[in-house]
C-alpha cells in the first residue's frame, strides 16, 4: 500500500484503488502513526493527538477501538501494538513524506512536487508541518533552477509575494531577469530585498544575493547558462566520472564520444559538479554555434547599427578573459565543423578556459582528448531500469530475470532503458519483453552495413513510435516542425490535431513539457521527422504562416505600453521564428520577405540582429540585385540586416537598389521601425520628404519630431531641436514605449549639459540607463556612460568623467566591439592632454581612430570627434601644421553632410590653431563662427574658455567682442 499525508491523509492499494479510512478520528490516528513510522508512538501521545485536551473516559479504551477500525481498513498486520504503544510494520518509501524527501535528495524535485497534494494535516504537529514545508521550499527551489528564464518570472514574484524572506527565489528572479535583459527590474528586485530583510529582520542580504546584485551592476555576464538541476538520479558511472574529471585536469578540450543515447550529456552534467565556474552551450536546437555560446553568456547584437559588429569569437574572449570557467559544448555533431573552429579559436586565446564537448564523432583538433563513453554493464544497466519504473509504477518487486533480459536486449543504453522503463506506467514486465523480443531483433541480429549503435536507438525510439495509433503518429511526426517547443495552442493551430492527443503523447514519453512549452527529445523528434513524408511541405508552411501571424502581432504590440511582454513572448519564440524563416528562404522567398518584415523590430530592439544577418544575406543573395514586385520594404529590411553579417561588400551590386529606394520612397513604412533601421545606410531624407513618409499610427507620429530633431541640431537650430524632443519624449512616454523615450532623453541630455544645465542632464541620462537595462541592450549602456562622461568633464568633475570613461571602456571590452570603444578613449585622451600627459593622449587618440570603422553615419561622427580630439593635441603639441589637416578633414566631413554640430566643434579648435599662429582676432571671430553653426554658445568646455579667455587678454574685451559677432554674422 501507499500512505499520503502531504494533503488530506490518504491510502491506496498497490493496483491504486483507495482504501476507505472511515471518520476524522480514524484519520487523525493514521496521520500520527504516519508521523513517526516505522517506529512505535506511545498510548499517550496517540491519545493526546486524536483526543485533544479533553479526552473521553476510558481513554484507553476509545483509542483502542479507533484502533480496530484502522486494523479493518487495512491490513490486519499493518496496525502493530507494543508495550508502549502502536506502530506501523510498513516500509517508509511507502509514505509520500519520506518519497518526496529521497526523490529531493536525488535531484529530482519536479517528481517529489508531484507528490504534493494540498494542506498538511495539523495533527503532524508544528515541528513535522514546519520541516515538510521547508522541504517542499527546497524542492520549488531546485525545480525553478532546473530550467532558469524569463519563463520562471511570473512564478517567482507569485513565491516572493508568499514567501518574502525567502532570499534564494529573489536571487533567481534577480538572474532571470538579468538574463532576459532586464538589469533594471533585476536591480529593483534587490532593492526590495535589502528593505524588507531591514525591516522585517533588521539583517542584511546574504553574501550570495549581493554577489549576484554586484554582478549585475557591473554588467557581468551573470546569467551564463548554468548546468541544469537533474530530475533523475545518477546510475552506473562513477568510474566515467573520476576519468573524465581526471582527463580535465591533464587537457584543456576533453571530448565525450559516443552514440546517441549512451549518456554523453549526461555524463558531462555530472562532471561540471565539482566545477565553481561552468556554463553550458547547447547545440541540438541551433546551426549558429558562435550565436548559442553568445546567448549562454547573455550577449547581444548591438541595438544600434553605429558600428559594424565584431566577430562572436572576439566578443567571448573579450567575455570570458581571466575567468577559470568550463564550458560544455552539448551536441555538436550535426555543427562539428563551427564548434571545432570555435573552440580552437577560443582556446587559443583564452589561457585559462578548459573545454567539455559531448558529441558522436571527435572535433578533431590540436589537444583533444577522447573519452569514448561506454554502454552500461549489466548490474548498473539493470538498477537505472529499477530506478526509473519505481518512479512511474512505485515499489514494486519486478522479476529480476525480466529486468535483466529487457537490459540485455538494450544493450545497455541509457536512453533507450529509459524509455523502456518509461513504459511499465502502463505495460507489465512480461508485456515490456515479449515487445522486445518481437520488435528489436535487429538489436543483436542487425545488417552489418548499418552502424550498430544506430541500429540499437532507431529500435527502441521505432518502439516508441509503433505503441501510437495512426492519429498520435501523425501528430508526432507534424510535431517536429517545432523548434524549441511549443505552447498547446500553437501546436493545435499547426498540426490541426486536438489538445488531447498531445497529453497522450506527454504520457507515452514521447513529449516533455517544460515551462507549459511541449517539446520533444532531439532523438525522438529526428526519428519522427522522417515520418511526416507528404505532409512536410504544407506542415512546414503552416508553421510558417502561423509564426509569420505571430510576429506580425508582436511588431504591432513591441511599440507600445506592452513592450516587455511582448519582448519576452518573441524571446520564447525565437527558435521557431528563425526555424520558419530558415525554411522559408529555400522554400518560398516571398514568404520569406515577409518573415523579415515582421522579426526586424525585434532583431533590432532585442540586440538580436546578427542572428537573422546571415539568413538574409542567404536571401538577398538568392533573389538577387532587384526587389521582388510589392516587396521593397521587406527588400530594403533583407538588405540592410544581410550587411550585418557580411559588411556591404557581398551586396555591392544590392546597394544601389538601396539607396534608389530611400532617395524615392514618397509614402510611410508597412513595418514603423523601417525608419530607424535604413536610416544610418540610407540616411535621413534631405528633400522635405520628411513628414510624407512618417505613418500616422501613434508610435510613428511620437519618431517624427525625433527624427526631426536631429535635422534642426545638425542645422544649428538646437532651441527648436530641444523643443522637438521635448515633443517626442512626451508622446513615446505617453505610449509606454521604452526605446523612444530613451532615445529622446539621451539626445535631450545632451544640449542640457551644453547650456550648462549638467546635474539635469546627468538625472536625464541615468533615466535613460534604466529604459535601456529593461531593454536588454548593454551596447547601447555603453554608449549612455560615455554621454554621461561626457557631461561630468563639462561639469568639470573630471574624477566623475574619468570613472565613467574607464567603466565604458571595461564594458566594451568585454563586448569586444570596438566601436563603442571610441568615445571611451577620445574622452581619456582629453583627460590625460589637460593634465599635460601628451605621449598617453596621442596613443588613446590612435586607437580611438582605429576603432572607428567605417561604411555609415555613425563610424564618420566617431572619426570626426577623434579628428577634432587630435587637432587639439597637434596644437598642445605645437604641431600647427598637423593640427590644421586634421581638423580640416573634420570640417569636410561635416560640411559634405550638413553636420553643423560637429562643424561648430572643428571650427571652435581652429580658433586655437588661430590663437597660437599669433591671430586672436581670427581666434575670435571663429568662436563667434562656432556658435552661430550650433546655434548655442560652446559654453561649459574648458579649451575654448581658455582660447577665448586668452584672445581677450591679448586684444581687449571691446575688439574680442567685434571680432566674434562678425563670427556669428559670418
Amino acid at each position: 500500500m501507499f500512505f499520503g499525508i502531504l494533503g488530506e491523509v490518504e491510502v491506496r492499494r498497490d493496483d491504486g484503488t483507495p482504501v476507505a479510512l472511515g471518520g476524522p478520528k480514524v484519520r487523525a490516528l493514521l496521520t500520527l502513526l504516519l508521523a513517526d513510522a516505522p517506529h512505535v508512538v506511545t498510548t499517550d501521545r496517540l491519545i493526546d493527538g486524536v483526543y485533544g485536551d479533553e479526552p473521553p473516559e476510558g481513554a484507553a479504551n476509545a483509542l483502542q477501538s479507533q484502533v480496530s477500525r484502522l486494523r479493518r481498513s487495512l491490513d490486519a498486520d499493518v496496525v502493530e501494538r507494543t508495550p508502549l504503544g502502536y506502530r506501523l510494520a510498513i516500509d517508509p518509501q511507502d509514505i509520500d513524506s519520506n518519497r518526496f524527501a529521497t526523490l529531493l535528495d536525488a535531484g529530482r524535485p519536479g517528481e517529489a512536487l508531484a507528490l504534493w497534494r494540498g494542506t498538511l494535516p495539523p495533527e503532524l504537529g508544528e515541528a513535522q508541518i514546519s520541516r515538510l514545508a521547508e522541504l517542499r521550499l527546497r524542492a520549488l527551489e531546485e525545480d525553478i533552477e532546473a530550467s532558469l528564464g524569463l519563463s520562471s518570472v511570473p512564478r517567482l514574484r507569485e513565491l516572493i509575494t508568499e514567501y518574502p524572506l525567502r532570499e534564494r527565489f529573489r536571487g533567481q528572479l534577480m538572474r532571470a531577469l538579468a538574463a532576459g535583459g532586464r538589469q533594471a527590474e533585476a536591480l529593483t528586485v534587490f532593492e526590495d530585498a535589502r528593505r524588507t530583510l531591514a525591516d522585517e529582520l533588521g539583517a542584511d542580504p546574504s553574501t550570495e544575493l549581493a554577489d549576484t546584485h554586484v554582478a549585475i551592476l557591473r554588467s557581468e555576464p551573470v546569467a551564463t547558462n548554468p548546468v541544469p538541476a537533474q530530475l533523475t538520479s545518477f546510475v552506473g558511472r562513477d568510474a566515467d566520472l573520476e576519468r573524465v574529471a581526471a582527463l580535465l585536469t591533464q587537457h584543456r578540450l576533453v571530448t565525450l564520444t559516443g552514440p546517441g543515447g549512451t549518456g554523453k550529456t549526461r555524463l558531462a552534467v555530472e562532471v561540471t559538479k565539482a566545477e565553481p565556474d561552468v556554463c553550458l552551450a547547447e547545440f541540438a536546437n541551433t546551426t549558429d554555434v558562435p550565436q548559442a555560446v553568445l546567448d549562454a553568456f547573455g550577449l547581444r547584437a548591438q541595438a544600434r547599427a553605429t558600428q559594424p559588429p565584431a566577430p562572436p569569437a572576439d566578443r567571448l574572449v573579450a567575455a570570458l578573459a581571466d575567468r577559470h570557467l568550463l564550458l560544455v559544448f552539448d551536441n555538436c555533431e550535426h555543427v562539428i565543423d563551427a564548434a571545432a573552429r570555435l573552440a580552437g579559436q577560443l582556446l587559443a586565446r583564452l589561457p585559462l578556459l578548459r573545454i567539455l564537448a559531448t558529441s558522436r564523432e571527435p572535433l578533431g583538433i590540436t589537444g583533444e582528448a577522447l573519452y569514448p563513453v561506454p554502454r552500461l554493464p549489466d548490474s548498473p544497466a539493470e538498477r537505472l531500469f529499477l530506478d526509473r519504473a519505481t518512479a512511474v509504477r512505485g515499489a514494486e518487486a519486478f522479476d529480476p530475470d525480466q529486468v535483466r533480459h529487457i537490459c540485455a536486449a538494450l544493450d545497455g543504453l541509457p536512453l533507450a532503458i529509459e524509455l523502456a522503463a518509461a513504459r511499465a506506467r502502463s505495460l507489465s514486465l512480461d508485456d515490456i519483453a515479449a515487445r522486445l523480443d518481437d520488435r528489436f531483433g535487429l538489436l543483436s541480429k542487425g545488417s552489418r552495413t548499418a552502424d550498430a549503435r544506430h541500429r540499437t536507438l532507431r529500435a527502441v525510439v521505432e518502439w516508441s513510435w509503433d505503441l501510437l495509433d495512426e492519429t498520435e503518429q501523425a501528430l508526432a511526426a507534424r510535431l517536429t516542425v517545432f523548434a524549441g517547443g511549443a505552447l498547446m495552442a500553437d501546436v493545435e493551430q499547426v498540426t490541426g490535431r486536438p489538445a488531447d492527443l498531445l497529453t497522450e503523447l506527454v504520457d507515452k514519453s514521447l513529449v516533455e513539457v517544460v515551462g507549459g512549452r511541449y517539446r520533444m527529445l532531439e532523438t525522438i523528434r529526428a526519428f519522427c521527422a522522417e515520418k511526416l513524408g507528404d505532409a512536410t511541405e504544407p506542415t512546414r508552411r503552416a508553421h510558417a504562416e502561423h509564426f509569420l501571424a505571430f510576429a506580425s502581432e508582436a511588431t504591432a504590440n513591441l511599440l507600445g505600453a506592452d513592450q516587455l511582454q511582448w519582448l519576452d513572448r518573441t524571446e520564447a519564440e525565437h527558435d521557431n521564428l528563425h526555424s520558419a524563416l530558415r525554411w522559408a528562404v529555400t522554400a518560398d522567398s516571398t514568404l520569406a520577405l515577409r518573415l523579415v518584415g515582421a522579426m526586424s523590430t525585434y532583431w533590432w530592439m532585442r540586440g538580436r540582429r546578427l542572428e537573422g544577418a546571415q539568413l538574409c544575406l542567404d536571401l538577398a543573395l538568392r533573389l538577387g540585385p532587384q526587389a521582388p514586385d510589392g516587396q521593397a520594404e521587406e527588400y530594403a529590411l533583407c538588405l540592410v540586416n544581410a550587411i550585418s553579417a557580411e559588411g556591404h561588400e557581398p551586396l555591392r551590386a544590392h546597394l544601389k537598389t538601396l539607396r534608389d529606394w530611400g532617395e524615392n520612397r514618397t509614402a510611410p513604412p508597412s513595418y514603423p521601425f523601417v525608419t530607424i533601421v535604413v536610416a544610418p545606410t540610407v540616411g535621413p531624407p534631405t528633400d522635405g520628404r520628411a513628414p510624407a513618409i512618417i505613418g500616422s499610427d501613434p508610435w510613428s507620429r511620437a519618431l517624427e519630431p525625433l527624427g526631426r530633431s536631429f535635422q534642426e541640431v545638425f542645422a544649428g537650430d538646437v532651441m527648436t531641436g530641444q523643443q522637438s524632443l521635448t515633443d517626442a519624449l512626451a508622446r513615446f512616454e505617453a505610449l509606454g514605449e521604452r526605446w523612444g523615450a530613451m532615445q529622446s532623453l539621451t539626445e535631450l541630455a545632451v544640449i542640457v549639459s551644453w547650456k550648462g544645465e549638467h546635474d539635469r542632464a546627468i538625472a536625464m541620462l541615468d533615466r535613460a540607463m534604466r529604459l535601456v537595462r529593461e531593454l536588454g541592450s548593454t551596447e547601447e549602456l555603453c554608449e549612455m556612460t560615455v554621454r554621461r562622461a561626457d557631461c561630468r568633464f563639462r561639469a568639470g568633475d573630471t574624477a566623475g568623467a574619468r570613472g565613467d570613461y574607464e567603466r565604458a571602456e571595461a564594458l566594451a571590452n568585454r563586448l569586444a566591439t570596438p566601436g563603442l570603444l571610441v568615445g571611451a578613449h577620445v574622452g581619456l585622451a582629453t583627460i590625460a592632454r589637460r593634465a599635460g600627459d601628451l605621449a598617453e593622449a596621442r596613443r588613446l587618440c590612435r586607437l580611438a581612430l582605429e576603432e572607428c570603422g567605417s561604411g555609415g553615419f555613425g563610424p564618420d561622427w566617431a572619426r570626426w570627434q577623434v579628428q577634432v580630439a587630435l587637432g587639439w593635441l597637434a596644437c598642445a603639441e605645437g604641431n600647427l601644421e598637423e593640427a590644421t589637416d586634421w581638423l580640416k578633414q573634420a570640417l569636410n566631413g561635416s560640411v559634405r553632410l550638413g553636420n553643423n554640430v560637429q562643424r561648430a566643434a572643428a571650427t571652435a579648435a581652429m580658433a586655437n590653431v588661430a590663437l597660437l599662429e599669433g591671430d586672436p582676432t581670427q581666434a575670435a571671430r571663429l568662436l563667434g563662427t562656432a556658435t552661430r553653426l550650433r546655434g548655442l554658445a560652446i559654453a561649459g568646455d574648458a579649451d575654448v574658455a581658455a582660447v577665448s579667455a586668452e584672445a581677450t587678454r591679448l586684444i581687449g574685451p571691446a575688439a574680442f567682442g567685434a571680432a566674434y559677432r562678425a563670427g556669428l554674422s559670418d
